[in-house]
């Protein structure tokens, strides 16, 4: 693939696409991680004198309506106060014929693609309209990968350059020497509400992993192949393929967990062995022998790759899992690389990112490239590298 720094962008419009998709709530931003991860590729086309136009989603909101609370004005002021540039928020910039992009001094930042509609679906129509406002495309959003979107794959058909950015480059790097080679014992933890969605996932990493370890929703699941769950979140239709998995691979399902009548921020919890979980009662977090067990596996890691936090980690109550992982990685001398909005999130809620030897701005790219999955994304942009003249 060609990356940025191969092309001349000097006096260019540069369409960079960018993952701003940040947490949000109340209008005040939880992470800032993404965007900082950002800031690499955005200060580069600054420094070499490109006209700068930048491109992101955030949430799902409703396409062709325009929806104030998934604007992208607060992450507009949060970068005014990390550039020392003018920096514009435009709103059906579809409709301009030809952006007005040369003004120096300025950066343009055009309001969420989602509201646009033919987004999510890959709409050729789009995709030209995207690739009209620019000289140069560039794909710095690694953690939308592999997803077919206009912004993200179908504008690379039209664009008369398309390349990658600095965030995107250093991703596949790190985590290609992962896939082909990595340091064992290694570890490796999914968490998340249904096993459905990430089964070929844990599938896969189970091959690939000494140990592998679930958690939330999944962890359910399995919990549930020998024991009664009571009312907490678990896929019947998916027991025997859990079954099958934990059979064949080292995968170590909890021995006790947490578990609540009622899940509240203010509520506790107490625990249960798996094998006397009531009806009326809900798994919310591993139980303390649980966390003995696995603490002691993840302090002898030689890498430990992280995706998913494994209890509701969200309320004080209900976290004592994802702090026993965030606590072994500390005491491990392991390569950690952690992947996905959440666990970001979580690393951000214990104060140690700066403590994470890796942290990927994507989770279902993420997950999908360790896997050694083909990203559509960088497939198109392979197919399309030999366009530059």
């Amino acid at each position: 693939m060609l990356n940025i720094k191969n092309i001349n962008i000097f006096n260019k419009k540069v369409l960079l696409r960018l993952d701003l998709n940040v947490p949000i709530k109340n209008k005040v931003i939880m992470s800032y991680k993404r965007i900082e991860l950002s800031l690499p590729t955005i200060k580069y086309v600054i420094k070499k004198g490109g006209y700068l136009i930048i491109l992101s989603h955030l949430g799902r909101p409703i396409e062709g309506k325009y929806d104030k609370n998934f604007s992208l004005l607060p992450i507009v002021k949060y970068l005014r106060k990390k550039i020392n540039i003018s920096i514009k928020l435009v709103n059906n910039y579809l409709d301009i014929d030809n952006l007005k992009l040369k003004y120096k001094n300025k950066i343009l930042v055009l309001e969420n693609v989602r509201f646009n509609i033919g987004e999510t679906k890959n709409c050729n129509i789009l995709s030209k309209k995207y690739a009209k406002l620019c000289d140069i495309f560039v794909m710095d959003a690694f953690a939308t990968a592999h997803r077919k979107h206009s912004s993200t794959y179908g504008i690379i058909k039209y664009a008369p350059i398309s390349c990658i950015g600095i965030l995107f480059l250093k991703e596949i790097k790190i985590l290609s020497k992962l896939i082909s080679n990595p340091c064992r014992p290694l570890i490796s933890i999914v968490g998340g509400s249904k096993i459905s969605t990430k089964f070929n996932i844990l599938n896969n990493l189970a091959k690939k992993s000494d140990t592998l370890i679930v958690g939330g929703g999944i962890s359910n699941t399995f919990i549930s192949i020998d024991n009664e769950v009571g009312k907490s979140l678990y896929e019947p239709s998916y027991i025997n393929k859990a079954k099958k998995l934990r059979n064949k691979y080292n995968i170590p399902v909890p021995i006790d967990c947490r578990v609540t009548k009622k899940i509240s921020k203010s509520s506790n919890s107490y625990i249960k062995n798996v094998n006397n979980i009531s009806s009326n009662e809900e798994i919310v977090d591993f139980g303390n022998e649980t966390i003995k067990y696995l603490y002691k596996i993840l302090v002898k890691a030689k890498t430990i790759l992280w995706n998913g936090p494994v209890g509701i980690f969200e309320y004080p109550n209900y976290r004592k899992g994802t702090e026993m992982i965030v606590k072994a990685i500390l005491k491990s001398n392991a390569f950690s690389i952690v992947g996905g909005g959440d666990t970001i999130l979580a690393l951000e809620l214990f104060g140690i990112s700066d403590k994470i030897s890796y942290i990927s701005s994507g989770g279902g790219s993420f997950l999908e490239f360790i896997q050694g999955n083909k990203l559509p994304v960088i497939s198109i942009l392979k197919k399309n590298k030999n366009k530059i003249n």
